[in-house]
């Protein structure tokens, strides 16, 4: 092989290379970009079921106020 060839061929191997870094990049940007996504996707939907748990919580406490009240009503009657 002459010294240009192997010039030649060292240059495309370069070349390549380059090319194929540029895919990777591009590919790791967009994987970074769909995980930023679902990452605030998923914080969005603990803060909804935080919420939740902090609603049902109330509502099991109102539910226990209740049945205790209505737990002494029943005792009332029965002295």
């Amino acid at each position: 092989m002459t010294p240009i060839e192997e010039e030649s061929d060292s240059l495309n191997s370069l070349e390549d290379r380059i090319q194929q870094a540029i895919q990777v990049v591009a590919r790791l940007r967009k994987e970074k970009e769909a995980a930023v996504e679902e990452a605030a996707a998923s914080k969005a939907e603990v803060a909804r079921l935080q919420e939740e748990v902090r609603h049902l919580q109330s509502e099991r406490k109102q539910v226990r106020t209740r049945i205790e009240k209505l737990l002494s009503q029943i005792d009332q009657l029965s002295a």
